[in-house]
């Protein structure tokens, strides 16, 4: 079973940029994005033998994610079940009959870190979230989680110590989630790879390859046994992110 995550940055204009084309290489079973920056009725995308299933922010034009599926789900929830975070359309969770899919865009810390503090109080509340969830079955995690987490994820960790997505606190939250049952796929399987999976519009990021890795797919740890691989797939564009892939025995 393949598994798909992509920050595809607006998705109005990464379908102008070869989005269907991507989503037919890739093939998946489950193909989650986030940053959609749509409302409904925005774009009429739909792909033979998908359903697909939105969550959208009150902002216009801002935040949102989707996910299309070859499974039809026994049940869907649209954010974390706090009404404070649940206005940015941050969340979506399919759950399977083996397995619930959380696709997730963990709120960014911004410039001058002025959003941290909500940051750690979205942190603590969404680990809270997944540990209800995986009490129940195995939960599989994907999305931009707005972290990288030490120093082999990113290009210049030094230069960016108290940048967002690099600051102790969201690192050590990530640590905290790590630490209570769950695994970050790609790290576990390439414990020394160096790669990336978001680069800044600006410098020629992308061109140097100074990037970030912030997009995942952590999943329960008592799922790690029927992971087959995790894979980064920096050769396609589109948007500031590549997608990021997970694939799971049946």
């Amino acid at each position: 079973m393949k598994f798909i995550s992509w920050n595809v940055n607006g998705l109005r204009a990464c379908a102008g940029k070869g989005f269907a084309d991507a989503f037919a290489v890739l093939d998946a079973d489950f193909f989650c994005l986030q940053e959609t920056k749509m409302q409904e009725g925005q774009l009429d995308m739909t792909f033979d033998g998908y359903e697909s299933y939105w969550n959208y922010a009150d902002k216009k034009g801002y935040s949102g994610t989707a996910i299309y599926t070859r499974h039809h789900p026994l049940n869907v929830t649209y954010g974390i079940g706090i009404d404070k975070h649940d206005h940015e359309g941050r969340v979506i969770t399919l759950e399977m009959e083996d397995f619930f899919l959380v696709n997730v865009y963990t709120p960014n810390a911004q410039d001058g870190l002025r959003r941290l503090d909500y940051r750690m109080t979205w942190d603590d509340a969404f680990r809270t979230y997944l540990q209800r969830l995986d009490a129940q079955k195995p939960v599989i995690v994907c999305g931009d989680m707005n972290v990288a987490h030490n120093e082999i994820d990113l290009k210049n960790p030094k230069t960016n110590r108290r940048n967002a997505g690099f600051t102790d606190e969201e690192r050590e939250k990530f640590t905290t989630l790590l630490s209570s049952g769950f695994a970050d796929t790609f790290r576990q399987l390439h414990p020394d790879e160096v790669t990336y999976s978001w680069w800044s519009y600006r410098f020629r990021a992308r061109e140097k390859n100074a990037g970030w890795r912030i997009d995942y797919f952590v999943v329960s740890e008592r799922l790690m046994e029927q992971v087959e691989s995790a894979a980064i797939h920096t050769e396609i564009f589109g948007s500031d992110h590549c997608p990021v892939e997970l694939t799971v025995k049946n």
